[in-house]
């Protein structure tokens, strides 16, 4: 067999690459998976740009951010699978969160009403609230920057974000050295089991379909090991699969568990596979259907257009140069043609197209596909906006219009 090593970080969103190697999906295809944990977005990153493994499990505009000279160190990455989409959720201290609505489901179905109320909250806090983010780089940070914004809340003003590794964020909560967080599963289900947070906004409803994590190369590898490529890209299709099935999610979460992997319990694992979550110690739960997708709507798709809004979004925050050559590096690092030549043989129904408009689905909607049927999911953003990546420069100046 051959092996392969990729960096991960104990995440629930882990979970495909963590089936491909217990369920044997990557053995079938004569690969022997290597799974290495990491501490911290950073080190992933190391791991990956200095060849100790040959691709990793990454944030998907750290992976935008390394290409385009913004992370520590620069190289040319690419990216032509998606892990998951949603799986965020912001945390606030319970002593926040005692400024907020009360009713925790209206609070996480309704985000508009949610920014607002957490605007005046700020306010009314001792101090300038802390909110860890897991990487200055992350879609947590980008979409929480969107949320706040919407609501008049300058994010480098007027709260104070922090970095820290997702596994720290329970235990500075816990410390009093940050007022919440924003990171994806189980860590918001930790901080409400212990008692010391609450759930305040949902990625899944902030950007439904939102990109999270993806599966990254190093560019040079990738392209001279076409192959090998391919054939874990079917493991991880297949693993996919199994892990959006509803009757495999028990099996998923207590694997999951293992030190080897998260290291949290699996009743604490089990609600974002499910989308029953518990936002506040004691409460009922709350039913989030789409609050993590594996693979079911396309979800593993690397859609250009989705590398384009996360190019906007450092273009908005000042975090790089506009220009025609940055603009097409983003979108290229979203490599949708190495997608379709991987599993386009397979059979895996995927769209026609490599861009769409972002934000215009509020249903169900069948789309044009290769080899079978295919329905993509609602994937509005909570304000209504579209972005349209053919004119990126319009949309932000919609944004600063507004």
């Amino acid at each position: 067999m051959t092996p392969i090593s990729i960096a991960f970080l104990p995440l629930t969103d882990s979970a495909v690459l963590v089936a491909a190697r217990e369920k044997g999906f990557a053995v079938e295809q004569d690969i022997d998976l290597k799974l290495v944990r990491s501490t911290s977005w950073a080190t992933l990153r190391d791991r990956l740009v200095y060849g100790q493994v040959q691709a990793a499990h990454m944030l998907a505009p750290l992976a935008i951010a390394v290409t385009l000279g913004l992370s520590q160190h620069a190289a040319s990455l690419a990216a032509p699978f998606k892990l998951n989409v949603n799986g965020n959720a912001l945390t606030m201290s319970t002593a926040f969160a005692a400024a907020l609505d009360p009713d925790l489901a209206r609070r996480i179905a309704d985000p508009v009403a949610a920014a607002h109320d957490f605007a005046a909250a700020i306010g009314l806090h001792f101090r300038k609230p802390i909110i860890g983010v897991v990487h200055r780089l992350s879609s947590h940070s980008l979409m929480l920057r969107y949320w706040l914004a919407y609501a008049g809340v300058d994010p480098d003003r007027d709260v104070a974000l922090r970095v820290l590794p997702p596994s720290l964020m329970v235990e500075a909560l816990r410390a009093g050295e940050i007022d919440g967080f924003i990171a994806g599963a189980p860590w918001a289900s930790v901080a409400a089991a212990e008692g010391i947070g609450e759930m305040v906004a949902a990625g899944a409803r902030i950007w439904q379909r939102g990109v999270e994590k993806v599966l990254a190369f190093r560019t040079p590898w990738m392209e001279a090991e076409a192959a090998l490529v391919d054939r874990l890209l079917v493991a991880l299709s297949r693993a996919a699969a199994w892990c959006d099935e509803p009757a495999n999610h028990e099996e998923l979460a207590a694997i999951l568990a293992g030190t080897a992997y998260v290291a949290q319990p699996a009743e604490l694992i089990l609600p974002a596979l499910t989308g029953h979550i518990i936002p506040r110690f004691g409460e009922p739960p709350i039913t989030v259907s789409d609050w993590l997708l594996f693979h079911r709507e396309a979800a593993a798709f690397p859609w250009r257009s989705q590398a384009l809004w996360i190019y906007s979004q450092f273009v908005r925050w000042k975090m790089v140069e506009p220009s025609a050559k940055a603009e097409r590096r983003a979108a290229d690092v979203f490599r949708s043609d190495i997608y379709r030549r991987a599993l386009g043989k397979a059979g895996v129904p995927m769209p026609g197209a490599s861009m769409k408009l972002e934000g215009a689905l509020d249903a169900p909607r069948a789309v044009g596909s290769h080899k079978a049927a295919l329905t993509l999911g609602p994937d509005r953003f909570f304000d209504g906006r579209v972005f349209d990546p053919h004119h990126v420069e319009a949309y932000l100046a919609d944004l600063t219009a507004r």
